[in-house]
C-alpha cells in the first residue's frame, strides 16, 4: 500500500494587520464558526490535536498501531465471497488515511518542536511507525481478501478503478506475488531501510556548524546581516547549516578564502554520521529492487511516475546538460573575466566556492542588479499580504486569520480558507516562517490532514503547514526578503493551495499526492508571478517609503540577469539529478564504499569540481525523500513553464480569474484521482510542449535543444 505520506522538498516586527482578507476574532470563535459552517456544506474540518510530551507521543503511537492492527484484522476476517470494493480497497484507503494522520502530526513535531526531548521522541516514534507500516504490506491474510475481490475483475470506473489497480500494484511492488521466504526477506530489508533513512534525515536536521570570522574576512557582506551574526568584538559567527546565512556570505564575501572555508564546512555537514548510512542505504535499496525483479532501484522508483523508467529520466537530464553546455561555458567565462580583473591574475579560474559570488557580481555590474538592495522592496508582511490577495483573486478564495488553540512557537499563524462566492470552508493552513534552533532548516509544505470523502458522506477538508526559514526581523527593521525568497514563498504556498483545494474522493489521491515528478509543477509555475511588473506593483514597495515601487528598468535588468546566469544554476540542478539517478543505478553491495567518490565525480563533471575532501551528499536530504526522483524538478519545471503560458496569453495575464479557476478545477482539485497527463492537457487545452521551458533556460536556439524536444 501507499502508506507513506509526502511533505513537499518558509515573528513579525509589529502585530499583523492583514489587508485583503478577514481578521480572526479573539479566542476560538472564528474557528468554531468556520467548523460549524463546514457542516452546512457536508464537510468536516478540525485542527490536529498535537502531542506536547514524550508520553503523549508514545501513547499516540501505540494507539495508532493498535487501532490499525484491529482494522486490518477485521478486513482480513471478511468472507471473500462477500468482498466488495468498499470493504477491500476502500477500507484500505480508510486505514492508510488514519495512520497518515498520526504520521503527519509526528513529522511536524519532529521538525518544529522547541523541545529537543520531544523532537527526539517524535523522531523515534516516526521511525517505529514507518517500520510497522512496512510490515502492513506483508499481511498475507489481508492481501488474500483483496486479491479475491480483484480477481473477480469488478466493473469499476474512474477513481474507484484507479484505487483498486494501484492498491494491487503496490502489493506486487512489495513482493506479495513472491514465495513467502522471499517476501519475508524483503520485508526485513525494507524495515531496515526505513530506519536508516529516518536516521539520515534526522542527521541533516541536527547538523550544525558555527564558523567564526573577523569583520575584514567578511568584507562585502551587508552590514545589517553582520549585526545579526556578531557574537563578540570583531567576531562574527556564521551558521553553515542555516541556508540564509550561508548564502549571504557565499554571494557577497569578497575574500575567496572566506567563501572557500565556509563552503568546505557546509559541504561536510553530517559527513561523519551520514556517509556510513549512505553506504548501507544504497546497496540495500539496490538489493530490494533486484529481489523484486527490477534492474535497479532507480527503475523501481520511476515505474510509478510520469517518466516510467530510469533510462528516460537519465536521457532527459543528459540532453539538457548537453543543450546547456555552450551557455554554461559562456557564463563561466564571464565570471572568470571578473575574477581575473579583480585578482590581477589573468589565469584565474572559477571554483565551486566562487560561482555564487561572481554570478552576483556579474548581475551587479552588467545588469546593475544588487540583490541586497532589492530587499527593501520586499518586507515580509507586505509580500505575504500581496500574495494572499493575488491567490484569493485568481482562485476565488477568502483567507481569514484565526487564533490557533495551540501554538508550537509564539509567532505561529493560522488561516482559514473559504470559497469567496459560496463561503464554503475549504481548509486551514499554518505559517511557521522564521529559523530557530532545532527546526527544519529548509522550506517545505507539510500535510497534516488530507482531504477525503468520509464514510458518513462528509468531506474531510485539509489542514497543512508551511515550515520555512525566511530572514527574521531585527530590532530596527522588518524581515526583508530577497527576490529569490519571494519566489520561494509563492512556490511553497502553491503546494498549500494544491493540498487545500483538493476534492479527490480518496486520501491516496488527495492534493499533492500526485506522481513525484509532477508534484512540483503547479508550484514552480507560480514562481512566474514574481517576475511580472503588474504583480509586483500590487505589493512590492520600499518599506521606508511605500510610494516607491520597483522601477521597470530594474525588473527588466533582473530578468536579463536571471537568464544570464541560468546556465550555471541549471547545470547545478542537473548535477544533483544525475548524481541521484546514477547512485541509484551504479551502487551495489560490492562497491558501497564508492558512494562518496561516485557522487563527487558526477557532481564535479556536470557542474564544477567539488572542494577536495568534502561530502556534499551527506547533507543532501533529497536522497531520502526524492531518491531516484530529483530529476523530477527539471521534469516538472518543463511542465510548469508550459502551464504558465496559459496565463501569459490570457486577457488579464497573471491576474486572470478564468484561467485561475481552470487551474483550480483541472489541476488542484483532482489531485491524482485521474492520470495527471489528462489534467495537464485539460488545463493547457492542448498537448504539452517543451519549447517554453527551453526558452526559459536560454537554449531554445541550440540544435541540442531541438533534440530534447524531439525525445520528450
Amino acid at each position: 500500500m501507499n502508506w507513506k505520506l509526502l511533505h513537499i522538498a518558509c515573528l513579525l516586527l509589529v502585530p499583523a494587520v492583514l489587508s485583503g482578507f478577514a481578521q480572526g476574532t479573539t479566542g476560538g470563535s472564528a474557528l468554531s464558526e468556520f467548523e460549524t459552517r463546514a457542516a452546512r456544506f457536508k464537510s468536516a474540518i478540525h485542527l490536529p490535536q498535537f502531542e506536547t510530551s514524550s508520553n503523549e507521543i508514545q501513547t499516540s503511537l501505540e494507539q495508532t498501531i493498535a487501532s490499525g492492527n484491529a482494522a486490518l484484522d477485521a478486513l482480513a476476517a471478511t468472507d471473500a465471497r462477500k468482498a466488495t470494493f468498499q470493504n477491500t480497497a476502500g477500507a484500505m484507503d480508510d486505514i492508510a488515511y488514519r495512520i497518515g494522520l498520526t504520521a503527519n502530526r509526528l513529522s511536524v513535531i519532529k521538525e518544529t518542536s522547541q523541545d529537543a526531548v520531544v523532537r527526539d521522541a517524535a523522531t523515534e516514534a516516526v521511525k517505529r511507525l514507518e517500520e510497522w507500516v512496512v510490515g502492513l504490506d506483508y499481511r498475507e491474510d489481508v492481501y488474500k481478501v483483496l486479491k479475491a475481490y480483484a480477481d473477480r475483475q469488478p466493473k469499476l470506473k474512474g477513481e474507484d478503478a484507479k484505487l483498486l489497480f494501484e492498491t494491487m500494484r503496490d502489493y506486487r511492488r512489495a513482493g506479495l506475488e513472491l514465495p513467502k521466504a522471499q517476501r519475508d526477506e524483503i520485508e526485513r530489508m525494507r524495515k531496515e531501510l526505513s530506519s536508516l533513512a529516518i536516521d539520515f534525515e534526522s542527521n541533516v536536521t541536527k547538523a550544525e556548524k558555527p564558523v567564526k570570522f573577523t569583520k575584514p574576512e567578511l568584507e562585502g557582506v551587508p552590514d545589517n546581516f553582520l549585526e545579526q551574526i556578531k557574537t563578540s568584538e570583531d567576531e562574527y559567527t556564521v551558521m553553515a547549516n542555516i541556508t540564509v546565512q550561508y548564502l549571504n556570505v557565499m554571494e557577497n564575501a569578497k575574500r575567496e578564502e572566506t567563501r572557500k572555508r565556509l563552503l568546505i564546512e557546509h559541504d561536510n555537514l553530517a559527513r561523519k554520521e551520514n556517509i556510513p548510512l549512505l553506504e548501507k542505504i544504497l546497496p540495500l535499496r539496490d538489493d530490494i529492487a533486484r529481489k523484486l525483479g527490477y534492474k535497479t532501484w532507480a527503475d523501481y522508483q520511476t515505474e510509478v511516475k510520469m517518466v516510467n523508467n530510469a533510462a528516460t529520466a537519465i536521457d532527459f537530464l543528459q540532453q539538457l546538460k548537453t543543450g546547456l553546455q555552450p551557455k554554461f561555458d559562456a557564463e563561466l567565462a564571464a565570471y572568470r573575466q571578473i575574477k581575473a580583473r579583480d585578482s590581477g591574475d589573468p589565469n584565474a579560474q572559477i571554483y565551486i566556492w566562487d560561482w555564487r559570488y561572481f554570478s552576483n557580481q556579474l548581475k551587479k555590474e552588467k545588469y546593475t542588479v544588487d540583490a541586497e538592495q532589492l530587499r527593501v522592496y520586499f518586507p515580509y508582511q507586505r509580500v505575504l499580504e500581496g500574495m494572499f490577495n493575488i491567490y484569493q483573486s485568481i482562485f476565488g478564495l477568502k483567507f481569514q486569520r484565526v487564533d490557533p488553540p495551540y501554538k508550537w512557537v509564539n509567532d505561529l499563524q493560522l488561516f482559514a480558507v473559504s470559497d469567496s462566492k459560496t463561503d464554503e470552508p475549504l481548509g486551514l493552513f499554518y505559517l511557521d516562517m522564521f529559523p530557530r534552533e532545532g527546526k527544519y532548516n529548509h522550506f517545505a509544505q507539510f500535510g497534516l490532514i488530507e482531504g477525503k470523502l468520509l464514510a458518513d458522506g462528509k468531506y474531510q477538508r485539509p489542514v497543512c503547514a508551511l515550515i520555512c526559514n525566511f530572514p527574521a526581523p531585527t530590532k530596527d527593521r522588518p524581515s526583508l526578503l530577497a527576490h529569490s525568497d519571494v519566489e520561494t514563498l509563492f512556490h511553497e504556498f502553491g503546494h498549500a493551495m494544491h493540498t487545500i483545494l483538493t476534492r479527490a474522493k480518496y486520501g491516496r489521491f488527495s492534493g499533492t499526492s500526485v506522481p513525484r515528478d509532477f508534484v512540483e509543477a503547479p508550484s514552480q509555475m507560480l514562481e512566474n508571478w514574481v517576475w511580472d511588473k503588474r504583480v509586483l506593483d500590487s505589493f512590492a514597495a520600499d518599506y521606508r517609503d511605500p510610494s516607491k515601487k520597483i522601477p521597470a528598468e530594474i525588473l527588466a535588468k533582473l530578468k536579463e540577469s536571471r537568464l544570464a546566469t541560468e546556465g550555471t544554476r541549471y547545470r547545478r540542478q542537473l548535477s544533483f539529478g544525475l548524481t541521484d539517478l546514477e547512485m541509484h543505478t551504479e551502487i551495489h553491495d560490492t562497491n558501497a564504499a564508492e558512494a562518496l567518490p561516485l557522487s563527487n565525480k558526477i557532481l564535479s563533471d556536470v557542474f564544477l569540481p567539488l572542494a577536495p575532501d568534502t561530502a556534499f551528499v551527506a547533507y543532501f536530504g533529497h536522497l531520502m525523500g526524492y531518491d531516484a526522483g530529483y530529476y523530477g524538478y527539471a521534469w516538472a519545471d518543463a511542465i510548469a513553464a508550459d502551464m504558465a503560458t496559459v496565463f501569459e496569453h490570457a486577457s488579464n495575464g497573471y491576474f486572470d480569474q478564468t484561467v485561475g479557476h481552470r487551474l483550480r478545477t483541472e489541476i488542484y482539485e483532482p489531485g491524482d484521482s485521474r492520470d495527471v497527463n489528462i489534467s495537464i492537457e485539460k488545463f493547457l487545452g492542448r498537448k504539452r510542449s517543451l519549447d517554453p521551458f527551453l526558452k526559459k533556460i536560454g537554449i531554445e536556439k541550440e540544435e541540442s535543444a531541438r533534440k530534447v524536444a524531439d525525445k520528450n
